[in-house]
């Protein structure tokens, strides 16, 4: 057979497979569904990995203060997309489902155990800087609240430092007749000793509900603290007695950046791919 009759059914026979019908087969559409959620899944990390966590500490013994993510948004819209999210190790999973039923209004003491006795937990209303005032907050919520449902969320990173995720909840007022549905972008900073165990642990819970990052400073920033240092002194849960020793864990000053762009430290992230 000369080259060119070579070359010409090579050619052909390519196309011809180009052109052939894909299997339906179950399993096969299935296996495909698969490879393509861990691609795109791989890819997504890969975009994100790195996104303010500049020199996260590799080891526990330091404060959770230096755990926080600093990040200022391309856009404030966190409106999760379920379809995309990463999909997550068993533990992985876990500890999501943990910190999603937390902000459903189910707070339980394994459950706040999530949380390192050193760590910070950050967002529009609260700063609370241990594990003790994070668990009065945690208590707190069925109190102020009728109920709180999630309606999705999207894991945008997984990483050895950080879980993140977009997150889209309803909360009912128990006093006002009212439920206001909120999204943001929830960063989970894990801690480097049990972030490979069956059981993980967080550092720093970070919730931003707008493009711009904290700040730590100004009169909005003082209620933040002042509430999380107090409510917990007139909470009655007797759950919280299992955190009173955490009280007293390592923390360090609050760190104040001046503002919540990019000038105060917190790099500019694109979170709507």
């Amino acid at each position: 057979m000369s080259a060119p009759t070579r070359s010409k059914l090579l050619s052909s026979g390519f196309k011809n497979f180009l052109n052939k019908p894909a299997l339906s087969h179950p399993q096969r559409n299935l296996t495909v569904q698969f490879h393509n959620a861990e691609v795109r899944a791989n890819m997504l990390s890969t975009n994100n990995a790195g996104a303010g966590s500049a020199d996260m500490p590799k080891t526990s013994e330091m404060p959770g203060e230096h755990f926080e993510p600093r990040q200022t948004a391309t856009s404030e819209d966190y409106t999760p997309d379920v379809r995309k999210s990463i999909r997550l190790s068993v533990p992985r999973q876990r500890l999501v489902d943990d910190i999603i039923a937390l902000y459903s209004c189910q707070p339980t003491v394994e459950r706040v155990k999530r949380y390192t006795p050193d760590c910070v937990y950050d967002d529009q209303f609260v700063y609370a800087n241990d594990r003790y005032k994070m668990a009065g907050q945690w208590f707190a919520l069925p109190k102020l609240f009728k109920s709180s449902t999630n309606e999705g969320y999207q894991v945008i990173r997984s990483d050895d430092e950080m879980i993140q995720f977009k997150n889209k909840q309803a909360w009912t007022f128990r006093l006002i007749p009212k439920t206001a549905t909120i999204t943001g972008l929830v960063s989970l900073s894990l801690d480097p000793a049990t972030r490979d165990s069956e059981f993980m642990q967080i550092k720093y819970h970070k919730d931003q509900a707008n493009d711009k990052d904290y700040s730590h400073e100004g009169a909005g920033f003082s209620f933040k603290k002042w509430q999380a240092d107090n409510v917990v002194k007139h909470m009655d849960a007797p759950e919280l007695k299992e955190f009173e020793k955490d009280k007293g864990a390592a923390k360090e000053h609050v760190r104040k950046y001046g503002t919540g762009t990019e000038e105060g430290d917190a790099p500019k992230q694109d979170f709507t791919k």
